[in-house]
C-alpha cells in the first residue's frame, strides 16, 4: 500500500468512526424529538403527526412544577458554582504556597471522583443532623441547591483553573505597573481574559444541575420534586409521550443557549484578537 493510499485510508477510516460516534450520540435524541409528535401513545409505533402531547404538557402541573424547580435550581447552581469556582481557582493558581493547599486542592476536586451516591448520602446525613440540632434546613430547594453547588463548584474550578494557568501573567503585571490597583486589575484585565471559561463553566454546571437525579433524590423533600425525578418516577410505570414533549422543549432551549453562547464567545475572541493586532501595529 502506497503512502498516499495509506493516508487516504486513515483519513476516511477516522471520519467513519467519528460519524458512527455522532450517530450513536445523536440518533436517540433525534428519535425522541420525532416521537414527541407521534399520535400513538406507544413510543415505537408511528400513527401520525400530532401536537396533542404538547397540549397535554401545558396541563401537566406536576411536570411543569418540576421543570420550573429544576430551572431555578440550575440557574442558582450555575451562578454560585462560577463564583465559588473562581475563588477556588484563583487560590490554587495565584498562591502556590499556603497552609493546607494540598488538602484544599483535594477537597475541591473530590466531588469529581467520588460517586454521587456517596456524596448524596453524606450530605443527607449531615443535613439531617443539622436539622435535628437547629431545626433547619428543611429538605427542599435549598438542600438540593447545596448538593448541586458542591458538585458544580468542582467542575467550574477545573475549567477556570485551566484558563488561569494558560493566561499570561505579564498582562496583569503591566496593568499594576501602570498604576492599577489589584481590584482594578481583576475587573479590567483578568475578568475579560477568563470570560470565556466563566461562560463555559456556567453552561456546564447549569446542564449538570438540570440533569441531576442522584443528588436530587437524596436531598429533595415533599413538594420539591425536580423534573428528572418526575420523569424517573414515571418511567417505572411506562413513559407517557408527554415526557418526549418536555424533553424536546429542553433540547431546543439548550441548543439555542449553546449556539448563542458560542456565538458570543467567538465574537468576543475575534474582538480581542483585533485589539491585540491593533496594539501590536501601534
Amino acid at each position: 500500500m502506497s503512502r498516499g493510499t495509506s493516508v487516504t485510508f486513515n483519513k476516511w477510516f477516522g471520519r467513519g468512526w467519528l460519524g458512527l460516534g455522532y450517530l450513536f450520540l445523536y440518533v436517540p435524541i433525534v428519535a425522541l424529538v420525532i416521537y414527541s409528535f407521534n399520535d400513538s401513545p406507544i413510543p415505537n409505533q408511528w400513527r401520525g403527526f400530532t401536537l396533542k402531547w404538547y397540549a397535554q404538557l401545558a396541563n401537566d402541573q406536576e411536570m411543569l412544577a418540576g421543570l420550573w424547580l429544576s430551572l431555578k435550581i440550575a440557574f442558582m447552581t450555575a451562578c454560585g458554582s462560577v463564583v465559588l469556582g473562581t475563588f477556588a481557582a484563583f487560590a490554587l493558581v495565584k498562591y502556590k504556597r499556603f497552609f493546607g493547599r494540598t488538602m484544599f486542592s483535594g477537597m475541591v476536586n473530590a466531588p469529581l471522583v467520588m460517586p454521587e451516591v456517596v456524596v448524596g448520602l453524606s450530605l443527607l446525613l449531615m443535613l439531617v443532623s443539622v436539622q435535628r440540632a437547629l431545626g433547619f434546613p428543611e429538605r427542599g430547594l435549598f438542600t438540593i441547591w447545596l448538593g448541586h453547588l458542591l458538585l458544580g463548584m468542582a467542575y467550574a474550578a477545573v475549567i477556570i483553573q485551566s484558563r488561569l494557568q494558560d493566561m499570561n501573567p505579564q498582562l496583569e503585571e503591566a496593568a499594576m505597573d501602570l498604576g492599577a490597583k489589584p481590584h482594578q486589575v481583576f475587573w479590567l484585565v483578568t475578568l475579560p481574559l477568563i470570560a470565556q471559561s466563566l461562560m463555559s463553566a456556567w453552561l456546564l454546571t447549569f446542564t449538570i444541575s438540570l440533569d441531576d437525579v442522584v443528588l436530587s433524590a437524596f436531598l429533595s423533600g415533599p413538594g420539591s420534586t425536580t423534573m428528572p425525578l418526575v420523569i424517573f418516577s414515571r418511567a417505572r410505570l411506562g413513559l407517557n409521550p408527554s415526557v418526549n414533549a418536555v424533553a424536546t422543549l429542553i433540547i431546543v432551549v439548550v441548543a439555542i443557549g449553546v449556539v448563542a453562547a458560542s456565538y458570543a464567545i467567538a465574537r468576543a475572541e475575534r474582538k480581542r484578537q483585533r485589539e491585540m493586532a491593533d496594539a501590536n501595529r501601534n
